[in-house]
């Protein structure tokens, strides 16, 4: 009989052990995953950014130069001999029917729109990384907690866990970041 409850409470003990083992392992893992999920978030806005901001700088560029185009020719409608006036107004409808043909054919090339796009796709994301650390620091804490808790504080740390650190900001961190055309 003794014997028996020698064996049953040995039984339950290593039951205890690998439930405890396996329930780190799978907390482990989703920190794993939460971690590579921030990577992604990282490489999206690695290669999000620069190209939003050429193309914004290329749209802007193609708007303004046109704009600038229109406003001297529409100023030479105003000054100048007839002919030069002339000369201007077909300049001026030229430069016209490219505006207009550039807004219908490509009529998200508005450079506002553009600004706007590019303000939205960095809040977003900016919001995407800052979600992607928060859940990695909630299973950092639950891993940690259940790491620190008794008793797996007891074996935890023999079986080769050890706590995850969370993702603090730094000091260049907490700056604003300042995005130039």
């Amino acid at each position: 009989m003794a014997l028996w409850i020698i064996v049953g409470i040995i039984a339950i003990l290593a039951i205890f052990v690998i439930a405890t083992y396996n329930g780190l392992i799978k907390l482990r893992n989703r920190v794993q995953e939460a971690d590579s999920d921030i990577d992604v978030q990282l490489k999206r806005r690695y290669e999000l950014i620069p190209n939003l901001v050429e193309a914004v700088k290329g749209y802007a560029k193609h708007e303004k130069e046109l704009f600038e185009k229109v406003t001297k020719e529409r100023s030479s409608l105003v000054t100048g001999s007839t002919a030069e006036k002339v000369e201007a107004s077909n300049a001026m409808t030229d430069t016209l029917k490219s505006i207009f043909a550039v807004a219908e054919s490509y009529p998200e090339l508005k450079a506002n729109q553009n600004f706007l796009q590019l303000q939205s796709d960095l809040t977003d994301t900016q919001d995407k990384i800052m979600a992607a650390q928060r859940f990695y620091n909630s299973n950092v804490r639950d891993f940690n907690t259940k790491l620190q808790v008794f008793p797996t504080n007891l074996y935890g740390k023999i079986l080769g866990f050890t706590d995850f650190s969370f993702i603090e900001a730094g000091n260049d961190e907490k700056k604003n970041v300042e995005v130039k055309f």
